[in-house]
C-alpha cells in the first residue's frame, strides 16, 4: 500500500498539468455542492420557521367532509367545511403525547362593505388571540393600535389589506381610539385628492357560496404586519372567533344553532328571481307589517359576553408536534384515532394545507437540487475524460509496469490512489471554501421583496445554513464523484498490455 501511494504521489507530480485541471474541477464542484446544500438546508429551515412555526403548525385538522386539502388559500375563496363535534376532536388531540400544542380557528373569505356599493375582499382568521400568540409567538408585528385579548371583540387589519381597502374603496383604516398616523399613510395617497375618509370600524359579510351569511360592524383594534412571508400572509386579517362565527352564521358559543327566519330562508332558496314578486313570499312579508331600513342591514354591532368559546364552530385546527415526531406518521395515527373515536375530522400535512406555497417552494428546491446535480454530472464527465486521456498518454509507463510483473489490481490501486489524493486535497479545500462562502452569505444579510425569491430564501432574508449532516453529505458526494469518475479510466488503464507499450514506442 505504501508503494502504491508513493508511486501515485510521484505520478501526480510528473503530470502536474492534468492533475491540476482535475483538482480545480473537483474544487469548484465541491464548493458549489456545499453552497447548494447550504441553500437547500436554509430553504427548509426558513419554511419551517415561517410557515410551520409561525402560521400552520406541522399538521392541520380539517373536516372529514372537506374535499380539497388546500384549505389556507382555497381556489376562488371556496368554503371550508365546519368540523362537527369539536369536543371529540379535542379529546383525541389532548390524548396524544407527540402533540406539543394545537389551536382551533375559523378561516374564510370576508366581504368588506361600503355605503357607496364598493366592495373589497379579505381572508380572515377567527381566533382567540392570546391563544394564537402562544401558538405562533413570533408571527406578527403591531404597526398601530393594540392587540386583541381573548375576550375582546374586534379585528386586526393587515397592512396589505389596509392598502387594498384604500385603493379599492378609498378609505383609510385607523384603530379605534387612536389618531391618524401620517407616517404610515402610504405613498398612494398622493394619487388621490380630497378629504381622507378615515374608518375605525369595518362592515364585514361572510363570503360564502353555500352558507347563509350576515353583515356586522367590527371595531378595528389594531393594524399589524406579518414578520415573515408577509406578501403571502398579508391577505389575512385576524378577528375574534365569535365575530367571525356571526359573520358566517356559524354556531356560536352563545347559541346552539344559527336560526334563519322561514321567510328569509324561503327567499334564499328561490332559484328564479321573478318568484320574489310572487304572491306567496310577498304576502308573508306584508302580513308582518315590518318596515325595512337599509341602515339596519349595515353593521349591527355585537355585544361582548363571557362565553365557553369551544362550544361554537371551528373549521381548522393547527397542530404543532413535539420534538422528534414525524409528521407523516403522526397524520396516520391521528386519522386512525379520529376514525375509532367517531370524530368527523381528518389530519393532513401542512404542505397539503397551504397548496401553492408548498408547490412553488418545492419547484424552487427542485430547481436548486437540479442545478447541484448538473454540476455533479458535468464534473464527473470532465474528470472522466481527463483521466482517460491521461491513461492513454501513459501507455508506455503502464505497459512497462505490466511487463515487470505489476498486476491489474496494482494498476487500479495506483490510479485510484492518485485520484483519492487529488480529491482529498482539492475536494476538502472546495468544501472548506463552500462553508466559508455560506457564512459570508449569511453575514451579508441579503434581503428581497420579490415573492418568488422569498420562497427560494424561505423568508425575506437569504439565510443559507450548514449543519454537520450537510457537511458530511458534501464529503459523501465527493467520494461518489471520485468513484464514478475513476471507473472508466481504471478500465482503460487495466486493459493496457506490454504489447501496447512496445507498439506505442
Amino acid at each position: 500500500m505504501a508503494l502504491i501511494l508513493k508511486i501515485a504521489w510521484r505520478n501526480i507530480q510528473r503530470h502536474r498539468g492534468k492533475s491540476l485541471v482535475v483538482g480545480i474541477i473537483i474544487f469548484l464542484g465541491a464548493m458549489t455542492m456545499t453552497i447548494g446544500n447550504g441553500v437547500i438546508a436554509g430553504m427548509d429551515r426558513g419554511l419551517k420557521e415561517n410557515v410551520i412555526d409561525r402560521f400552520t403548525g406541522d399538521v392541520v385538522i380539517i373536516s372529514a367532509k372537506q374535499d380539497q386539502d388546500n384549505v389556507i388559500f382555497t381556489p376562488m375563496g371556496r368554503d371550508i367545511e365546519v368540523i362537527p363535534g369539536y369536543e371529540k376532536v379535542k379529546k383525541v388531540l389532548e390524548g396524544k403525547k407527540f402533540i406539543d400544542r394545537f389551536l382551533p380557528v375559523a378561516k374564510g373569505l370576508t366581504i368588506i362593505l361600503n355605503e357607496n356599493g364598493d366592495m373589497s375582499y379579505a381572508l380572515a382568521l377567527g381566533v382567540r388571540f392570546d391563544e394564537y400568540r402562544k401558538m405562533f409567538s413570533d408571527s406578527t408585528d403591531l404597526v398601530e393600535g393594540t392587540l386583541l385579548k381573548n375576550d375582546d371583540r374586534g379585528i386586526l387589519v393587515s397592512t396589505g389589506n389596509r392598502k387594498r381597502f384604500f385603493e379599492e374603496q378609498n378609505f383609510w383604516v385607523i384603530p379605534e381610539g387612536f389618531s391618524f398616523n401620517e407616517k404610515n399613510f402610504m405613498k398612494e395617497s398622493s394619487k388621490k385628492s380630497g378629504v381622507i375618509d378615515k374608518r375605525t370600524s369595518l362592515v364585514l359579510m361572510g363570503g360564502s357560496n353555500e352558507n347563509s351569511t350576515m353583515d356586522i360592524r367590527v371595531d378595528v383594534k389594531g393594524v399589524m404586519k406579518f414578520k415573515h412571508l408577509d406578501d403571502f400572509w398579508n391577505h389575512f386579517n385576524i378577528m375574534d372567533i365569535e365575530s367571525f362565527r356571526e359573520v358566517y352564521q356559524y354556531v356560536t358559543a352563545s347559541d346552539t344553532a344559527a336560526v334563519i327566519p322561514k321567510e328569509k330562508k324561503r327567499i334564499l332558496e328561490k332559484d328564479n328571481l321573478d318568484d320574489l314578486f310572487g304572491g306567496e313570499v310577498l304576502e308573508k312579508v306584508e302580513t308582518r307589517k315590518q318596515g325595512y331600513d337599509v341602515s339596519t342591514l349595515m353593521g349591527k354591532k355585537v355585544v361582548q359576553k363571557k362565553l365557553d368559546v369551544d362550544s361554537g364552530a371551528y373549521n381548522l385546527i393547527f397542530v404543532k408536534l413535539g420534538k422528534g415526531a414525524d409528521a407523516e406518521e403522526s397524520v396516520l395515527e391521528l386519522n386512525a384515532a379520529f376514525k375509532s373515536s367517531g370524530a368527523e375530522a381528518r389530519a393532513i400535512i401542512w404542505r397539503d394545507a397551504v397548496g401553492q406555497i408548498a408547490d412553488l417552494s418545492a419547484i424552487m428546491r427542485g430547481a436548486t437540487r437540479g442545478f447541484v446535480f448538473l454540476i455533479f454530472i458535468v464534473a464527473i464527465i470532465i474528470i472522466m475524460n481527463t483521466l482517460s486521456m491521461a491513461a492513454l498518454e501513459r501507455v508506455s509507463e503502464i505497459g512497462m509496469m505490466r511487463a515487470v510483473g505489476a498486476h491489474k489490481s496494482f494498476i487500479s490501486g495506483m490510479f485510484l490512489s492518485e485520484m483519492t489524493v487529488i480529491s482529498i486535497i482539492f475536494g476538502c479545500a472546495g468544501i472548506i471554501a463552500g462553508i466559508v462562502s455560506v457564512y459570508i452569505l449569511n453575514a451579508i444579510n441579503i434581503t428581497t421583496e420579490n415573492r418568488i425569491l422569498e420562497l427560494l430564501f424561505g423568508g425575506s432574508v437569504f439565510r443559507p445554513v450548514l449543519g454537520i449532516f450537510d457537511i458530511l453529505k458534501g464529503f459523501a458526494y465527493l467520494a461518489l464523484v471520485t468513484l464514478i469518475a475513476t471507473a472508466y479510466p481504471l478500465r482503460v488503464a487495466r486493459r493496457i498490455t506490454p504489447l501496447d507499450a512496445i507498439m506505442r514506442d
